[in-house]
Order: C-alpha cells, then structure tokens, then sequence
C-alpha cells in the first residue's frame, strides 16, 4: 500500500523543482511561464502570487481538457507552453506537476516551499482584491495547522516501539 509520503517521493523523482526566487526570476522574463495555483479557491482569494491562475487540484483534469465544465482554456490550450504549479507548501504542486506530466504537458516544473516558500523569500503575495498581502499576515493566513485529531494515534505507534525496545526475548 503507498502513502501520501511514497506519492510525493516518486513525483519527486519525475518532476523538476524551481525555488520561489528562480520562478520569480522567470516571470520577469518575455516568455513568462503560466502560474498555475492549485489550492482551493478560498486559499487563492486570501493570498497569491498576482497573475497566477487558479484551478484546484480535485478538477485539474478536466481543467486540462475542453469540453468540460472545468475547462481552464490556459491550460486546454496550452500543453506546450510552460507552466509552474504552485501550492500552499509544494506538495499538491508536486502531484498535479506529475500528473499534467502524464497528461502530455511539455513544460511542466513545481514550486519548491509553494506560496509559503515565496513569502519566506520576501516576495509580494495579493489578495482577492489585488491589494499586497502584509508578510507577516500572510504567515499567518499559510501556516499549516495539523489539529489534534489530525495526528497519528499515539496507540498505534506505542506497540511496536514497545516490542522493539523489549527486546527478541519478551517476543513470543
């Protein structure tokens, strides 16, 4: 059975990386890349980087394709342009970099850190509105927030560390 841990690995493997501050650098450039945002559009109203797209990762499929509700014609049309996908840490971005990968996008690279990274680099995020997002706000607004009920079981753990610290002779 693969986790999410093994998922994230072997996207890692296939796809290439850019830290905020090279992605910065190339939407400077003539030949700017499409930003794609994955994250889910209250996320995206609170602070993005301006000019960047939003599809959420859970339609960015059909978003790829036409003819669909969810069709993004950015995207639909264009497979050969490049395109950095940005999330909150990195992560989604990884996983919908690999999969537009497999869907025959030419030029699709992930941001390293996601949003959070490109504010830790002291970049400008938005809101919504098009006003500057505060830094310091923004930490905030991107801060994971893993609740308690969230964490692995202490129980399930427990067990085998027991066992192991026990040693072979307390083993059945």
């Amino acid at each position: 059975m693969k986790r999410y841990a093994d998922l994230l690995a072997a996207a890692q493997a296939r796809v290439r990386e850019l830290m905020p501050w090279e992605v910065a650098a190339r939407l400077q450039r003539p030949d700017a890349p499409l930003l794609l945002d994955v994250r889910e559009p209250a996320e995206f109203a609170q602070a993005r980087i301006a000019g960047s797209v939003n599809v959420p990762r859970g339609v960015l499929e059909a978003a790829c394709e036409w003819d669909y509700d969810d069709t993004e014609p950015a995207l639909a049309g264009g497979r050969e342009r490049p395109i950095v996908v940005v999330c909150r840490s990195g992560q989604r971005s990884l996983l919908a970099a690999d999969l537009m990968t497999a869907m025959g996008f030419a030029d699709v690279v992930s941001m390293k850190t996601g949003v959070r990274g490109w504010n830790d680099a002291e970049l400008p995020l938005v809101e919504a509105s098009g006003d500057r997002v505060d830094p310091d706000r923004a930490q905030a607004l991107l801060a994971a927030r893993v609740r308690a009920d969230q964490r692995r079981p202490q129980a399930a753990v427990r067990p085998a560390v027991q066992a192991d610290a026990a040693g072979p002779a307390s083993r059945p």
